[in-house]
């Protein structure tokens, strides 16, 4: 006889030593995901807190500095122009007259930035052949001199020769005719040989009279040929040496020596000593550093809040340190065509530095503050037309 299998149950399968610590797992388990996940949501949103701060703090702290050091921004126009000199001077390699000479060679040459005085040497060219062109034409013209003296001395002396046959002429002519006026008392064989010595030394005195005119109209007009050549001749040695002098350029005023960026040699640069350089090339300047200007261009936008007198700051783009204290001086009153549409119009703006300073030079870029608040402080030259075109007006 079988026994029936015992129905087995939950507590039969497992002993209730087993059975009791499952439980308090279970539930430690699910607690544990979920205190870390409050503890992250917390550190981010702390995180985020504190990064906000610290940003608010530090947009508070520049929009304070901003505030106490800069001006209105709606009252400030800022444009862009070129240093410049009120007092400059080009120098330009020398244009020789007479000669035909593509490059000159740079043999002594004053470094960028040298102070001179007026009258000071600036660049020395070389002017050999200027110099022997002289000494040649100066030789010509002292050869031409020495022939117009002996032509003159030789005239002189033809000259009184045939002063001396007319007179001799002259004399024979007068004696025969009183020979002439004895024919009533002498016979008239007589007669007639003094009548034909009368005819023949008249004849002989006409025809020497006329050719002593020639003969001083021609030996005039030989001195005169010659004189010509030696009047050219000394024209082209005072050109020589007036090329020899252009070969040696002087300082036009008191200014600070400034070199150009020219093409040479098939790249920008400014030139050296031994360099050529073609004729009429503006490689230098002498400027006046004590007065200097910002030349600009403002659009037909910004041009209605610009007027003589307002004030300014400028600004060198190679030094941002360096602040300028400016006016406008001069406003163009007819603008110019723009460089992307025909209808839009610039005009000059000059505006006057105040002050000065070693390292403002001409050329370099600046950017022009200017304070339009100020638009009553002096009259306007012009006032730009919506059509971009200018008027006359005031303001």
């Amino acid at each position: 006889m079988h026994t029936a299998p015992a129905e087995v149950t939950p507590e039969t399968e497992s002993s209730p030593d087993q059975l009791g610590p499952q439980p308090k797992l279970l539930a430690n388990y699910g607690k544990r995901p979920k205190r870390g996940r409050t503890w992250i949501i917390v550190a981010t949103v702390a995180l985020g807190a504190i990064t906000w701060l610290a940003l608010r703090h530090r947009t508070a702290s520049t929009t304070r500095v901003l505030s106490s050091n800069t001006q209105n921004p709606d009252q400030i126009l800022r444009l862009k122009g070129i240093t410049e000199a009120v007092q400059a001077r080009a120098i330009l390699a020398p244009l020789l007259s007479g000669q035909q000479v593509h490059s000159l060679t740079i043999i002594h040459l004053a470094a960028g930035g040298t102070h001179v005085k007026k009258g000071d040497a600036l660049v020395e060219f070389d002017r050999q052949d200027q110099l022997r062109d002289f000494v040649d034409k100066q030789a010509d013209y002292q050869k031409l001199v020495d022939q117009v003296a002996q032509e003159q001395a030789k005239e002189s002396a033809t000259k009184a020769k045939d002063e001396t046959e007319l007179k001799t002429a002259e004399d024979t002519l007068t004696k025969a005719q009183l020979e002439l006026q004895r024919s009533e008392i002498v016979s008239r064989l007589d007669a007639e040989k003094n009548r034909e010595t009368f005819e023949e030394a008249k004849a002989t005195y006409d025809q020497l009279r006329d050719t002593f005119d020639l003969k001083r109209k021609a030996a005039q007009a030989a001195i005169r040929i010659l004189e010509i050549q030696r009047d050219r001749t000394h024209e082209t040695m005072m050109h020589a040496q007036a090329n020899a002098d252009l070969m040696q350029i002087h300082s036009p005023l008191d200014g600070v020596v400034v070199l150009n960026m020219i093409w040479k040699q098939g790249t920008m640069g400014e030139v050296q000593e031994g360099d050529q350089i073609r004729a009429g090339v503006p490689f230098m300047q002498v400027v006046n550093p004590s007065i200097m200007q910002v030349r600009v261009l403002a659009n037909q936008q910004d041009f209605p809040s610009l007027a003589v007198g307002q004030t300014a700051k400028v600004r060198l783009d190679a030094y941002p340190d360096m602040v300028f204290p400016a006016r406008l001086d001069q406003i163009s009153p007819i603008g110019e065509g723009g460089d992307f549409s025909s209808k839009l119009r610039v005009f000059v703006v000059i505006v006057a530095i105040q002050g000065n300073d070693s390292k403002l030079m001409p050329d370099l870029s600046a950017a022009v503050d200017v304070d339009v608040s100020q638009r009553n402080v002096g009259p306007k030259t012009a006032t730009a037309q919506p059509d971009g075109s200018s008027g006359s007006g005031s303001q």
